[in-house]
């Protein structure tokens, strides 16, 4: 809760008028508790895991042709029931896991000093804050992920993010319960270690989730801005993950490939686009019938 009273108090304490994001920011959070905004993050994921993969679903469903040609697997079709069952047990998850680990972990929020006043944070001081939060999530994000591939991560816990093959956009979030507790510290990290303002740690939440949709989406946009990011993976490079499956070892970044490169955990991957660079390279009579249906630019 902000300890001013009025927008002139607020003026007054910072030897400056607001800003417009400031005065918004104080219209809306002057009478709510730091424990009230932090929870707001429950609000954003349940949005987010309810609202961004629609347009997935519409055009796997649909099948809208001009779209049609992005999908990364165009064999496999899963039907509404399927997705609509996937959405379920997203939001099982999310009601009696997530939702009450948001619920009791606002201690550690205020233990790190994340702050809910003014001055808001500049721009520059969000972007620079939401990249060390990218950065340390990735890295960390990728050593857990290449333990649960191990024999016994997989089979008791893994395997359950992994039964979609050709994954959706509602199955980002879709694992085990003891998996999302388990990605939650790398999630928690970078904040912990840089601690910012209220509106970066939602701004981080938010964009976390939505770059894991677009991830697991199962379509290769050409237009889409990740793409200008270097070192991004994106949805085609996370697809490949799933589709070889369990026994996969390969492709155990969640945003950035660096990690994967240094560590030569991507050669199954840059393996499968020569061979297939070299198939599309092939007139049409010679190559066997398109036996891969992994899709590749």
């Amino acid at each position: 809760m902000l300890p001013y009273q009025t927008i002139e108090e607020a003026s007054a304490a910072l030897g400056r008028n607001l800003t417009f994001a400031e005065t918004l920011w104080f219209n809306y959070s002057a009478s709510k508790s730091d424990y009230v905004l932090y929870c707001h993050n429950i609000l954003f994921l349940f949005a987010i895991f309810s609202l961004v993969p629609l347009p997935l679903v519409f055009m796997e469903v649909l099948r809208w042709g001009g779209l049609d040609r992005y999908k990364i697997q165009p064999k496999v079709r899963l039907p509404f029931s399927d997705m609509l069952k996937c959405y379920k047990d997203v939001m099982w998850m999310f009601f009696f896991i997530v939702g009450p680990l948001q619920l009791v972990s606002y201690p550690s929020v205020q233990m790190i000093g994340i702050r809910t006043g003014l001055p808001l944070p500049s721009g520059w001081e969000m972007l620079s804050q939401l990249l060390v939060y990218f950065l340390v999530e990735d890295y960390t994000n990728y050593w857990i992920h290449r333990f649960l591939h191990n024999k016994w991560g997989y089979e008791k816990i893994h395997r359950v993010h992994h039964e979609y093959t050709a994954p959706i956009g509602f199955a980002a979030p879709y694992a085990h319960w003891a998996e999302v507790l388990i990605l939650g510290i790398p999630s928690f990290l970078g904040p912990a270690m840089v601690p910012g303002h209220m509106v970066t740690f939602w701004s981080w939440i938010v964009l976390r989730q939505i770059e894991a949709i677009e991830t697991h989406s199962g379509y290769d946009f050409p237009w889409t801005p990740t793409k200008h990011i270097p070192f991004y993976g994106g949805a085609e490079y996370h697809d490949y993950h799933h589709y070889v499956g369990g026994q996969s070892q390969s492709n155990f970044a969640s945003v950035f490939t660096y990690c994967d490169y240094i560590y030569g955990t991507d050669k199954g991957y840059q393996y499968q686009k020569k061979i297939l660079k070299k198939l599309n390279e092939e007139p049409a009579g010679v190559q066997n019938g398109g036996s891969i249906d992994f899709k590749t630019d």
